[in-house]
């Protein structure tokens, strides 16, 4: 009990001294998945929108491929992103593997689906409410997707979240393709790994 409690204030030393090494690993985690976030989003949200308005032939396929990737396992993704990026791979000419651009392909990759997943959902209720005046207004498609994303706005802000909480705590994918370098690729769940190995509770916590 003691060793905890000391780790604990240990701890909450480091924060309220503003530990440069904690505070570079915080600011590289945000940065990466905020980025992230971002981008996915700008796919994610279109693309869940899109689902709603549109109807095609393999569309219900489509959502339940969308779906299941919301449980594709991360380091699968960090796998694929891995082989990608390497030398030996299409892209490893450009040389980003063991950088925070892998990482945030990465968490791109495996967050995507979920926003589009979630933001389909809370729109595809509002479409059933916008549909008959939006037809009638002879909107076009991408006016339509528009409209349901502007006034949709608080409801996607939960994808935006959603997304959030997995990137952030994400780990195998990042693991893979970041490489837990120190100054460069190291972020808060990568880190808490290999100091709670190390034995140094007091940063991991």
């Amino acid at each position: 009990m003691h060793g905890i409690m000391s780790g604990i204030g240990d701890a909450l030393w480091l924060i309220f001294t503003f530990d440069a090494n904690l505070l570079e690993i915080v600011f590289l985690s945000l940065k990466v998945t905020l980025i992230a976030v971002l981008i996915a989003a700008l796919i994610g949200l279109p693309l869940g929108a899109w689902l709603v308005v549109n109807r095609f032939r393999f569309r219900r396929f489509v959502i339940s491929v969308l779906n299941a990737l919301m449980g594709l396992p991360p380091v699968v993704v960090g796998l694929f992103v891995y082989l990608m990026l390497s030398r030996s791979g299409p892209f490893g000419v450009f040389g980003l593997l063991f950088t925070p651009t892998a990482m945030i392909i990465a968490q791109v990759l495996i967050i995507t689906p979920l926003i589009a997943s979630i933001a389909h959902q809370s729109i595809r209720d509002l479409w059933a409410e916008y549909h008959d005046l939006l037809i009638s207004l002879n909107a076009t498609r991408g006016q339509k997707i528009k409209t349901l994303l502007w006034d949709g706005r608080r409801a996607l802000l939960t994808a935006g979240l959603a997304g959030f909480g997995r990137a952030i705590g994400e780990v195998g994918a990042v693991m893979i393709v970041g490489g837990n370098i120190e100054h460069s690729t190291r972020v808060l769940t990568t880190s808490i790994a290999l100091e709670t190995g190390k034995g140094n509770f007091a940063f991991a916590m």
